[in-house]
C-alpha cells in the first residue's frame, strides 16, 4: 500500500545519505559522480533544470542507469543539500570556540552560511519543508547551536534564536539572488534602472511627503 511505500522510500533515502549506497558501476557510475554532476547543473542554471535526464546527459549515461544509485529527483535533492553542508565547519566546535564568546560564534554561522548561499544559490529553491536527515546537515545544526549553550537561554529558545538567524540570512540572500536575475533578464544595472526611473516618478511623487523614506532610501541604496 502507500503506507508502506512511502516508508520503503524514506528508509532508501536514509540509507543514501549515510553512505549505504550501491557500489559503483561498471560503467563508472556512483553516487558521489551522479550528486556532483547534479550540483553543477545547479550551480550554473538552477535547480528546476536538474533532472535524473538532465544529469544523465552531463555524465554521458543513459537515464535508466541513475535509478540503480538514486531512486529519484528528491532523493537527489537531499542528496545535494547533504553533500553541499560537508566541510562547513571543521569541526562541531568551531563556532563555540570563537574568541569572542557567542556573539563572534553566530557572527560566523552567519558568514558561512551567507558563502553557502553564495556558492550555491540553489539553496533557496529548495523548497524542502522537512529536514533532509543526513550526518551533515546534523552536524550543521550541532554546531550552530553550541555557541548559545549555557547562555541561560532554555532549549526552545535557543533553536529559536538560530532559526531567526538562519531565517534572516536565507532572506537577504534570497533578495540578492533574485536581483542577479532580474539584472541579467533586463541587462540593466541598478544605477541604469534609477536613471531611467527616477525622472519619471519625480512627476507623480512631488504630492506625497516623503521627508524621511526619502532621505533614508538614498542613504541605503
Amino acid at each position: 500500500n502507500s503506507v508502506s511505500s512511502a516508508t520503503q522510500d524514506i528508509e532508501r533515502s536514509i540509507a543514501l545519505l549515510w553512505d549505504e549506497q550501491p557500489k559503483v558501476g561498471r560503467n563508472g557510475l556512483s553516487v558521489p559522480v551522479i550528486v556532483a554532476a547534479a550540483i553543477k547543473i545547479a550551480n550554473a542554471k538552477g535547480l528546476e533544470l536538474v533532472s535524473m535526464r538532465s544529469v544523465a546527459d552531463y555524465i554521458g549515461a543513459a537515464p535508466m542507469s541513475l535509478y540503480a544509485h538514486v531512486p529519484g529527483k528528491a532523493e537527489l535533492i537531499n542528496l545535494m543539500i547533504e553533500t553541499a553542508y560537508a566541510g562547513l565547519y571543521t569541526s562541531l566546535d568551531e563556532p563555540a570556540s570563537q574568541s569572542g564568546g557567542w556573539r563572534a560564534g553566530l557572527t560566523l554561522v552567519a558568514a558561512r552560511n551567507w558563502a553557502l548561499y553564495q556558492a550555491h544559490p540553489w539553496l533557496l529553491d529548495g523548497g524542502n519543508s522537512r529536514p533532509v536527515l543526513g550526518p551533515h546537515t546534523l552536524g550543521k545544526y550541532e554546531a550552530e547551536l553550541r555557541p548559545l549553550d549555557n547562555l541561560g537561554l532554555s532549549d526552545v529558545e535557543m533553536d529559536s534564536l538560530l532559526t531567526l538567524l538562519l531565517s534572516h540570512v536565507e532572506g537577504v540572500a534570497r533578495v540578492q539572488n533574485n536581483l542577479r536575475r532580474v539584472r541579467a533578464a533586463s541587462g540593466l544595472s541598478d544605477s541604469d534602472w534609477w536613471r531611467i526611473v527616477g525622472p519619471a516618478l519625480e512627476r507623480h511623487v512631488g504630492q506625497l511627503d516623503l521627508r524621511l523614506s526619502s532621505r533614508v532610501g538614498s542613504a541605503a541604496s
